[in-house]
């Protein structure tokens, strides 16, 4: 349990500083797009697209990493996903962590 804590804790604190790394301009582009499907305040306007909004940051980060990858399949996450930069995921993981759950 204490070896999961501290995992999870080096996974936070190594994608913040990268997460930063973006210029303003790109994480809202990012966000525009994300926005599409999960809307911008991280609540999605469809049954079927999951809300973003508080979710773990880790836990984002990791989905877009598995969609990148091809380990979670999804069409359209999948294409999203293989265009994105390490940072480019980081930034979206903190942006929907930080929205207030719906």
């Amino acid at each position: 349990m204490r070896l999961l804590l501290l995992s999870c804790l080096a996974a936070t604190l190594a994608a913040a500083p990268s997460a930063q790394a973006l210029d303003r301009a790109k994480k809202q582009d990012l966000i525009v797009q994300c926005a599409a499907c999960h809307g911008a305040d991280g609540v999605a306007r469809d049954a079927e697209t999951p809300d973003l909004a508080g979710q773990h940051d880790v836990y984002i980060y990791r989905q877009l990493r598995a969609f990148s990858s091809g380990a979670r399949p999804h069409k359209e996450m999948r294409y999203m996903g293989r265009h994105m930069t390490d940072e480019e995921m980081q930034a979206i993981a903190s942006y929907y962590s930080g929205l207030p759950k719906q």
